[in-house]
């Protein structure tokens, strides 16, 4: 086992913390596809994204200050992905709130687009989507406010034993919201039996 695996969780300095040079951000993510003008409209309406520009070729999409957070290229006769191999297995998009994550939920699932996953992991209550290539989305939110206390909470759970979380409903959890539940009770994730882990997979 590698010593990451075994090392306790930790919040590390920032590179530049630690006199490195690294990157300034996460920039974008690009996908190939033969599937073109269906990614590009799945994009839109996912991530309430624009198009900064398109051709035939390529087309740019952002949903903030960033001239591109999505870039999607157009190459025909591709095959479908194998999932017995290696690779990405997800990018992850973060909301500011409860309302924000749960009104895109009933957004998408109005336009006919619903998640494949939604699961309560601990850190983060989360939504997992699958684009018309078979790319998984996460859409999530932070339980937390800050990333010592997600720190904290991963040393003192059950996350040794249960690092999957814990699978919900979104309509249940939606519906305790707006009767008015806290947002600590509603993200606080719970303990389930070992033998019921692997039961929280989708």
């Amino acid at each position: 086992m590698s010593e990451a695996i075994m090392t306790p969780p930790n919040t590390p300095a920032t590179a530049k913390a630690r006199g490195k040079v690294a990157p300034a951000k996460l920039a974008h993510i690009v996908f190939r596809t033969s599937r073109y003008e269906e990614m590009i409209q799945w994009y839109k309406t996912v991530l309430e994204a624009e198009i900064v520009m398109g051709s035939p070729m390529v087309t740019f999409l952002t949903y903030d200050d960033e001239h591109h957070r999505i870039a999607i290229a157009a190459q025909p006769n591709l095959q479908d992905q194998d999932r017995s191999r290696a690779g990405m297995e997800h990018c992850a998009f973060t909301y500011e709130s409860l309302d924000d994550l749960f009104a895109t939920y009933e957004r998408l699932a109005a336009a006919g687009i619903k998640p494949y996953w939604t699961i309560n992991h601990g850190g983060t209550l989360s939504m997992y989507y699958q684009d018309p290539d078979g790319n998984n989305l996460e859409l999530q939110i932070d339980a937390f406010d800050s990333n010592e206390q997600t720190t904290q909470w991963l040393i003192e759970s059950d996350f040794s034993v249960n690092p999957v979380g814990v699978k919900f409903e979104p309509e249940e959890l939606i519906a305790r919201y707006r009767a008015g539940e806290d947002k600590q009770s509603l993200l606080t994730r719970p303990v389930i039996a070992p033998d019921q882990v692997l039961a929280q997979f989708p």
